[in-house]
């Protein structure tokens, strides 16, 4: 149980001892875009963290991971309760006759067309916001013909059945500058797929077949915040390899997840009042507005790409990093075009300025909860297990990459920045740790035999005691407590899906805080429901430990999700309160 803590906290990554995840070997300062394990890769084996199912109730460890049995985490295996979608045969019909009216297909040819929409229908769905390589669709299509034995069409033939199936899909050019691709925009492959494994076996398969020292992501020359690509790889162009064009591959095919569609909200002025600031003229100001916004947005770019070891370089050109070995007074940036826009002089001389230091902070929280919304869009819908451990790698490293990029500012200055990036990175590693243990309870609210067994021994529960023992700590209404109490039953009985039990919890939520609604003691009287919450729960899973109950690992893991999934909604009910982010009401209790 230790181990599932650490996990939540932070303390412990999503491993297994059946593989390491592939971090970029050649320097502590990168991070490999997407990762993979060999537990991720084992067909369902488990799944590189926290895999959870059905194995009666019980938690099992397994080579120092805890596991309920069964079913993997990110979809690997359908759950009970999951059933495959299939397309009524009127859209299937409707399909196969606007084919042979535009390009005149015989009977024989339209029956074979059958299995192939069918196929696409079973795997992919129209989402807004979201793209897939044409590619890797029709690659697809072609791994299916030769499992079941079917002619293939050709590509073009491939793209004319995709747009009869889903109408209006649009066609984009997208990627890096020369390694940019046809994507349809429009369709994303269901969450359920088996394809999703697929993807994760072929980018496993391709770094295991990269020597040590080469497992780096691919950085292609590029122009990013004013430095150019060369700068990023050390010099040169440089043509990606079989193996780091399908870590591309798993990079654009990841992509469907983030909501890429969000922008950059608008920055507050920069107002230094009546300061007279030494040196400083309101060129300098306007200077420094103009290029924050500029660097800010290149930050979101290179996430929404999944670039995320380009984050450090762009640290460094902004901050006018400062390697030891240089002449002291010099940058690697002395040259650049930024240099000649704001010197880095005058750009230390604003960082000492009070009215900088909290407009900084509040376009940064800006900008990370603008990240969070892009890689994270919703913290319930089923990920794949290499994005998230690619995304705590990023979250892990933040702190000591913008560390190291501002060697040359002024230390107020970094404590204001590394506050708000500090906030962002425990925010992702809450967020990708609730989608995990959201992915693992769907599993168990799904399971007829599970639900009942919890129903069973929660009426076994002595709650007269536990209201007793709680009441002097917390000091909550008998009746509110009975009716939590009466409504969690009726629901569990229900059988009710992880959505529907987000929705109760939304529910609680909103009774218990709208007392304090529009009150300044509105964020302490949502701090203390979350102790309340906290401790209650604890007391019944105390009561199910000393009765040996036989649904206890059950109850212990939808008790992590329940309270994580509280602590989510708090943090969005107090930071609507206050007209703050939630990254700036989590930026605000930490030791500045």
């Amino acid at each position: 149980l230790n181990t599932l803590h650490s996990f939540l906290s932070g303390e412990t990554d999503i491993q297994n001892s059946g593989g390491s995840y592939f971090d970029t070997q050649g320097s502590s300062s990168e991070v490999s875009t997407v990762v993979s394990s060999h537990g991720m890769a084992n067909n369902g084996g488990g799944n590189g963290g926290l895999t959870m199912g059905l194995a009666g109730g019980q938690i099992i460890s397994s080579s120092g991971a805890y596991l309920i049995g069964g079913n993997s985490m990110d979809n690997s295996a359908p759950h009970p309760a999951t059933q495959t979608t299939r397309a009524s045969p009127s859209t299937i019909e409707m399909a196969i006759e606007t084919l042979q009216k535009t390009e005149g297909l015989s009977s024989q040819r339209s029956s074979l067309l059958n299995s192939h929409l069918q196929w696409l229908l079973d795997n992919y769905e129209t989402a807004e916001g979201v793209s897939l390589p044409r590619s890797t669709l029709y690659n697809h299509y072609l791994r299916h013909c030769q499992e079941q034995k079917l002619d293939p069409v050709n590509a073009a033939s491939f793209g004319k059945l995709i747009r009869s199936i889903f109408m209006g899909l649009r066609t984009r050019r997208l990627g890096t500058r020369g390694n940019s691709k046809y994507h349809y925009y429009g369709i994303r492959l269901k969450p359920d797929s088996p394809l999703n494994r697929l993807q994760e076996d072929m980018q496993y398969m391709a770094l295991r077949q990269q020597p040590v020292q080469q497992k780096q992501r691919f950085k292609p020359v590029q122009k990013v915040d004013g430095v150019s690509g060369e700068n990023f790889s050390g010099g040169g162009q440089h043509t990606p390899s079989a193996a780091e064009q399908t870590v591309i591959a798993q990079s654009q095919h990841h992509q469907q997840y983030l909501d890429a569609s969000r922008a950059l909200p608008d920055f507050v002025e920069l107002d230094l009042g009546e300061t007279n600031v030494e040196n400083i003229g309101p060129d300098d100001i306007k200077a420094l507005q103009s290029l924050y916004r500029e660097h800010c947005e290149a930050i979101l770019d290179v996430v929404v790409n999944l670039q995320f070891s380009l984050i450090e370089k762009l640290w460094q050109t902004f901050w006018r990093y400062s390697p030891s070995d240089l002449v002291e007074g010099t940058t690697i940036t002395e040259n650049s075009e930024i240099e000649g826009r704001l010197p880095c002089s005058r750009l230390v001389v604003l960082c000492r300025n009070e009215a900088v230091l909290k407009w900084m902070s509040s376009c940064d929280h800006l900008m990370y909860q603008a990240l969070v919304e892009i890689l994270i869009p919703d913290v319930l819908r089923p990920i794949p297990s290499a994005l998230t451990q690619a995304i705590r790698n990023f979250a892990k490293s933040l702190e000591g990459w913008l560390n190291n990029a501002m060697n040359v500012i002024p230390q107020r200055m970094i404590q204001t920045k590394v506050a708000a990036v500090s906030a962002f990175s425990q925010t992702m590693r809450r967020y990708t740790s609730l989608n995990h243990l959201a992915q693992a309870a769907r599993a168990v609210l799904q399971n007829t035999s599970q639900i009942n067994q919890m129903l069973s021994d929660l009426n076994r529960v002595d709650f007269a005691n536990v209201q007793e023992q709680a009441s002097w700590v917390c000091q909550c209404e008998e009746g509110v407590v009975q009716r939590l109490e009466q409504d969690f039953k009726a629901t569990l009985q229900q059988q009710s899906s992880l959505e529907q039990w987000a929705a109760w919890l939304d529910n609680v939520v909103t009774q218990v805080l709208q007392p304090f609604e529009d009150r300044p003691s509105f964020p302490r009287a949502a701090r203390q429901f979350l102790l309340k919450w906290s401790f209650y729960s604890s007391m019944v899973i105390r009561d199910l430990t000393l009765r040996s109950a036989a649904s206890f690992g059950s109850f212990h893991l939808i008790r992590l999700l329940y309270d994580e999934y509280m602590f989510y909604l708090v943090e969005h009910r107090v930071a609507q309160a206050t007209g703050e982010t939630p990254i700036g009401v989590m930026g605000e209790v930490r030791p500045r």
